[in-house]
């Protein structure tokens, strides 16, 4: 048996029924054999397991997705790393349920993406992954994206099977596409480090101007910094922008550069690169963060959700 296999299997469900009966032994099989278990799911199916757990929950380390995983670039470096990072050298068994049928149309395309990078991030560790996913309720593309992202493919009274479309590289550059911009957004040139100070007071005035919440000038004055910084250290200017969208506060950076490294910011703070950590901190602060890099430009937009919009 290989004791450093990464397992990242999909389970595809229909009825409340289905998910217990493949989840629920995953986790007391995990639990019999001393190994710690992470359940990071969105509601009702969090209770669900708990209730069919009983007193054997309080054993599992259970996370409400929809907070700990609004933003999908969050997922893997803070949650799921983080759980590995308390457990070294043990098997850990992990179920999470990133795709739900009201995440919506500006953040699937990042979810599809975080599950394509997994299959790069856990190599060498002993983990299985499960990620479900409610075929009943989720559009059809949701069940296509994942026979892409997952190796193995679970279903309720059926065999586990390998994916006949697994490509999870091309998974990613599908969703690779290009953000579009907005016609009032309010915009500063970083050229230096020396500009940083600026971007900061630059994310303020907006701030102020449109008479956010304190805790949100501060929120959008660290991600400025941050992607400033991180273009900085990589090209000769940030070029970011500011706008407000459907409830949200949109910070833009782009820069010459080409991001060559998806995992960066997904991976555990300390272990990641330098540009890494910053969008880490990003990824932390936002409540969503899209991407598209070429050869030749990367622009990166974080969203921060404004406090009391519908």
């Amino acid at each position: 048996m290989d004791h450093h296999a990464f397992t990242h299997p999909a389970l595809f469900y229909r009825t409340a029924g289905e998910y217990c009966d493949c989840l629920l032994p995953f986790v007391s099989d995990g639990l019999d054999a001393d190994h710690p278990v992470l359940v990071a799911v969105p509601e009702p199916n969090m209770t669900l397991l708990q209730d069919g757990l009983g007193p054997a929950a309080a054993h599992v380390t259970m996370v409400d997705m929809t907070e700990a995983g609004r933003n999908p670039g969050r997922i893997l470096g803070e949650l799921l790393s983080g759980f590995l990072e308390r457990h070294p050298d043990r098997p850990v068994r992990m179920i999470g349920e990133p795709v739900w049928p009201s995440r919506s149309e500006l953040e699937y395309p990042a979810c599809v993406q975080h599950e394509a990078l997994i299959n790069h991030a856990f190599t060498g560790r002993d983990v299985t992954l499960v990620c479900p996913y409610d075929v009943a309720r989720l559009e059809s593309r949701a069940v296509t994206d994942a026979r892409a992202t997952h190796p193995v493919l679970w279903q309720a009274g059926s065999a586990a099977q390998a994916s006949s479309t697994f490509a999870p590289d091309a998974a990613w550059a599908h969703y690779n596409q290009p953000l579009s911009s907005h016609d009032a957004a309010v915009r500063y040139t970083a050229r230096q480090f020396a500009d940083l100070s600026g971007a900061r007071a630059f994310a303020a005035s907006y701030g102020q101007w449109f008479g956010l919440a304190s805790e949100t000038i501060a929120d959008l004055q660290l991600i400025i910094n941050e992607l400033a910084t991180s273009s900085l250290m990589q090209a000769g200017a940030c070029r970011l922008a500011l706008w407000q969208n459907d409830g949200h506060l949109v910070c833009e950076a782009r820069d010459s550069t080409h991001l060559d490294d998806p995992l960066a910011g997904r991976r555990p703070y300390d272990r990641d690169t330098s540009r890494g950590r910053g969008l880490y901190v990003v990824n932390a602060v936002a409540d969503l963060v899209r991407t598209h890099t070429t050869t030749e430009a990367t622009t990166i937009q974080a969203y921060l959700r404004i406090k009391g919009a519908a």
